[in-house]
């Protein structure tokens, strides 16, 4: 019988190899570009927020949020990894390979969220550890446990999560709650819908497969990009409400208008265009009706990202 025989010179190599490749699986199940959307839009309610944190409170603050953001991912991730193993877009996620276990997800995502909103509480105040808190809970207890595979206004409801992040960083800086987030949220709150009911267009098959009630699947992709353009057109005026109201400046008012026009536009072309028009739109990435996808992006970070007054 032989026996392989590794140098002794080779096994640090071998266990940091092992342990980049265990934090990179880790760090996914947080949802990176998700968290960076969250971590954004709380930056902008802390900055924009009457009254002063030090900037050292400040990165405490935003750290903060951004591990309960991730938390939320990892709580999601695990939950639904049912879904995802069956799903082309989400089948090679840590969980559905292997990478990580259900328990080891489980584990990480409690102690992440609680952790986060210990330091908050701690460090910043207790209203927005609350805020933080009740994110993480409506994100995965009210949106992917109960809603996500429910009803076809799974996306709507739970949007809400996605819009807190900036009342929270509001909170972080002054300790109140005033109109002028909750105009942030609102902004969110309508760009979610539209946004990814135009990401799950092209996986109306794949959500049908897994059971997930997306609304392509339930009331076909007529009635979803009605409910976009319906979306995109109420979302227009909304995201200039932070100049009306005097807490954002005009660059931003002009950046809103142009942005939403536009939105609004690519809404009406996505509603007149053909089955096979969005089928080749999704498979080739210079497709007209592929600026939609970018578009719909810049106008959720443009309007809920307001500038100082000028």
């Amino acid at each position: 019988m032989k026996t392989a025989v590794i140098p002794v010179s080779r096994l640090p190599s071998l266990s940091w190899s092992h342990l980049t490749a265990r934090l990179a699986d880790f760090f996914s199940l947080m949802k990176p570009r998700v968290m960076v959307l969250a971590v954004f839009t709380a930056l902008v309610g802390l900055m924009i927020a009457p009254g002063h944190l030090d900037p050292l409170l400040s990165s405490i603050a935003i750290l903060a949020i951004a591990a309960g953001a991730g938390a939320a991912g990892v709580l999601n991730m695990w939950y639904d990894a049912d879904i995802d193993a069956v799903m082309a877009r989400t089948a090679k996620r840590a969980i559905p390979r292997g990478r990580v276990s259900h328990s080891e997800a489980l584990a990480f995502g409690l102690v992440l969220a609680c952790s986060a909103v210990a330091i908050l509480a701690l460090a910043i105040n207790v209203k927005a550890a609350a805020l933080l808190a009740f994110t993480i809970f409506f994100y995965v207890v009210v949106y992917t446990i109960w809603l996500k595979r429910q009803t076809p206004q799974n996306i709507v409801i739970g949007g809400a999560a996605g819009g807190l992040p900036p009342v929270i960083g509001w909170a972080a800086a002054n300790g109140e709650i005033g109109p002028e987030p909750l105009i942030l949220f609102l902004i969110i709150f309508l760009w979610t819908p539209p946004h990814f009911w135009a990401l799950s267009l092209n996986r109306a098959d794949e959500y049908a497969r897994a059971g997930v009630p997306m609304l392509p699947v339930v009331a076909g992709k007529s009635a979803t990009t009605r409910q976009i353009l319906i979306y995109s057109v109420l979302l227009l005026p909304v995201s200039v409400l932070p100049r009306a109201l005097g807490f954002a400046g005009t660059i931003y008012a002009a950046t809103a208008l142009v942005c939403g026009a536009i939105l609004v536009a690519l809404a009406f072309r996505l509603r007149s265009s053909s089955d096979a028009e969005r089928r080749d739109a999704g498979r080739n990435p210079r497709h007209p009706l592929m600026s939609w996808f970018h578009v719909s992006s810049s106008a959720a970070c443009r309007p809920r990202a307001p500038v100082a007054q000028t």
